[in-house]
């Protein structure tokens, strides 16, 4: 299947022959233009002229967020900077915020990425592209204004919050696709349903960024705006890695195609940093191959997925990984057991009676002994009662115990209870320390 803005290679032994190309490339310009680069290089024992395959990727050195930070404010930065024509920076929740340079070509580049991403989501130019994401320093916005633009669909750009202005955009502007985090789809999907706008809107596709979508929050999304389960994307992407757009699931949604014409990913064992299976989890590592003004050798971006080695039906070459599962560094320990959200957010996704939000609650006795609370919402169509709340709340309990190993106390709240956010939902609370 053509699509507009696709790699221009029709074979995987010349997206292979491209990824060397691109790799050489991307260690010489790193070498040579920062000096950060150059003595991690060194002390690695790797020169330019060393990398003769792609084989000597697992020679260099890795990056890490550490580095970033160190090299406040302009990091890794391997051209001149009256090169640079833009920053962007990292929401910065710990330490000093990640601040990334771009020249032209990389703002270019970007914008072809982004554009990719609307063409495999099956957009067109007639599209109206409501974003509905955060503008200012973050990727997010510009980088979906940006691939819009250069897609040719009309953008409207509204930016976050502000559900009465969004509303009525997606009533007088006829917009046919909104682009938000997850957390903002389900708030919109609520007041579609509670405004009676469905049939009376032209929404058809939504694309969620910056944020794990689940199973259960999908669905809810779909049933409440009407917009099919079949049109609801997921768009990954970092600050690091020029921002949202750096891959999407197409229409089939095998997973999410990445732009192996512009880096390299690795999924290695966190622990180890060996190589994972395919289809087993690990730690995405990217090295990219066109970027100029910071360059990425081995970044540990510390997101979780998986390979997936089969092919997708669509017919496109750029191989597939799954949806991001989580952090490395979002796991937290309970009783011995390492667990991250998505390990319970799968668990719950199972489970009709079940609404979409929940919250993790971890706190300590004075017996010494950690305890975790789940809260969870009941499905908005479940009609409370004691009976349905005991069967669910020991439901959940019980395939937390059999599937993850730990006791938990559930408590069924109604739906709509917990806090919906326009950005990121927070899931975990944790106050043993």
């Amino acid at each position: 299947m053509e699509r507009p803005f696709d790699a221009k290679v029709k074979s995987e032994s010349e997206l292979l022959a491209l990824q060397l190309e691109g790799l050489k490339w991307t260690v010489r310009h790193a070498y040579y233009g920062s000096p950060a680069y150059r003595k991690k290089l060194d002390e690695a024992g790797v020169k330019p002229e060393d990398i003769k395959s792609l084989d000597d990727l697992r020679r260099l050195p890795f990056t890490t967020t550490q580095d970033l930070q160190e090299g406040y404010p302009f990091p890794l930065l391997s051209v001149p900077l009256e090169k640079v024509i833009r920053i962007h920076a990292s929401s910065g929740t710990t330490g000093k915020r990640k601040v990334i340079c771009y020249t032209r070509k990389d703002v270019e580049d970007w914008a072809d990425m982004f554009a990719r991403c609307y063409a495999y989501a099956g957009c067109t130019k007639e599209d109206r592209v409501q974003i509905a994401v955060g503008y200012g320093v973050w990727t997010a916005g510009w980088g979906f204004q940006n691939g819009c633009e250069r897609f040719g669909a009309m953008a409207i750009p509204v930016g976050p919050g502000n559900i009465d202005m969004q509303c009525q955009f997606l009533e007088d502007f006829g917009s046919t696709v909104l682009c938000c985090t997850a957390s903002m789809g389900l708030l919109m999907a609520e007041e579609i349903d509670r405004r009676g706008l469905r049939g009376k809107i032209k929404l058809r596709k939504i694309i969620f960024g910056s944020e794990r979508s689940s199973d259960a929050m999908r669905r809810k999304i779909s049933e409440l705006s009407g917009v099919a389960y079949e049109e609801l994307y997921d768009i990954p992407g970092m600050t690091e890695l020029y921002g949202p757009g750096t891959g999407l699931d197409c229409q089939y949604h095998k997973g999410i195609h990445y732009w192996a014409d512009y880096y390299i990913l690795e999924v290695l064992n966190p622990e180890t940093l060996e190589p994972c299976e395919p289809g087993e989890v690990g730690e995405m590592v990217v090295t990219t191959l066109r970027k100029e003004a910071v360059p990425l050798i081995r970044y540990r971006t510390r997101d979780l997925t998986r390979l997936i080695p089969e092919k997708c039906p669509c017919g496109s070459l750029m191989p597939m990984h799954d949806r991001i599962l989580g952090r490395s560094d979002d796991m937290f320990i309970f009783r011995g057991v390492n667990i991250y959200p998505s390990h319970i957010d799968e668990i719950l996704s199972k489970i009709e009676e079940v609404g979409s939000e929940y919250q993790i609650h971890l706190f300590r006795k004075e017996d010494g002994k950690d305890y975790m609370t789940l809260k969870v919402e009941r499905a908005k169509d479940v009609q409370p009662s004691a009976e349905i709340d005991l069967k669910l709340k020991k439901l959940i309990e019980e395939r937390i115990k059999n599937q993850i190993l730990v006791s938990c106390d559930v408590e069924v709240v109604d739906y709509g209870t917990l806090p919906r956010s326009e950005r990121k939902t927070k899931r975990v609370f944790d106050t043993r320390y």
